[in-house]
C-alpha cells in the first residue's frame, strides 16, 4: 500500500484546491491511500532559530508526515502571481530536513490560470530536491461555488482523471 500525503496550499474554508485534494483522497485507486494534511494554518512562521530541539510540534507533525509518506501531492492557488505564504512557510520547515530529498511529488491544479505559482512552486520544489512527477492533474474549478465544485468532482470524467493521475503517480513512485 502506497501512502500519499496531499496538501492544499490554500487556507480558505471553501477552497477549490482543498476540495480537489479531498476528492483525490476519496478516489484513490486500489493500492493507494491518500491522507490529507490540512494544518498549514497552524504552523508558526519558519525561523531557523527554532529548528532542532526547538522545532514546534506543528512543524514536527508536518515533517514527520512528509518523511513517512511514499509521495506528496500539492494543490496550490496563485496569490499575486506567487505561491501562498502558508504553503511556502510549510516548505521552509522542510528545507533543512531530509524529508523532501528525492521524495516523489506531483502537482495538481484547480485553476488553469495559476501559471506563475506553478512555475514558482516547481522551482522551489526542485531546489529542495523533491522528485517531481511530470504528470499533472488539472480540473478547472476556478470561480465555482462549493455545490458546483462537488458536482464537477463527482462527474465520471473527473473521477476517471483523478484515478488516472493517482495511478500514474503511484507508478512514478514505484519506479523510483
Amino acid at each position: 500500500m502506497l501512502n500519499i500525503l496531499a496538501i492544499s496550499g490554500s487556507l480558505r474554508a471553501a477552497s477549490t484546491n482543498s476540495a480537489l485534494i479531498a476528492a483525490l483522497a476519496r478516489n484513490a485507486p486500489p493500492g493507494c491511500r491518500v491522507a490529507v494534511h490540512d494544518r498549514l494554518g497552524r504552523l508558526p512562521i519558519f525561523n531557523p532559530d527554532d529548528e532542532g530541539e526547538r522545532t514546534p510540534q506543528e512543524a514536527s507533525t508536518l515533517i514527520d508526515a512528509v518523511t513517512q509518506a511514499d509521495g506528496v501531492i500539492i494543490s496550490c492557488p496563485e496569490y499575486a502571481h506567487g505561491v501562498p505564504g502558508g504553503l511556502k512557510n510549510a516548505l521552509d520547515w522542510l528545507v533543512s530536513r531530509d524529508a523532501a530529498v528525492a521524495k516523489p511529488a506531483m502537482l495538481v491544479h484547480a485553476s488553469p490560470r495559476s501559471l506563475f505559482a506553478r512555475a514558482a512552486l516547481v522551482e522551489i520544489m526542485r531546489t529542495m530536491s523533491f522528485a517531481l512527477c511530470e504528470d499533472v492533474l488539472e480540473i478547472a474549478l476556478l470561480g465555482k461555488k462549493p455545490p458546483e465544485v462537488e458536482t464537477i468532482l463527482a462527474e465520471p470524467e473527473s473521477q476517471l482523471a483523478m484515478c488516472g493521475a493517482l495511478s500514474a503517480f503511484a507508478d512514478f513512485i514505484r519506479l523510483r
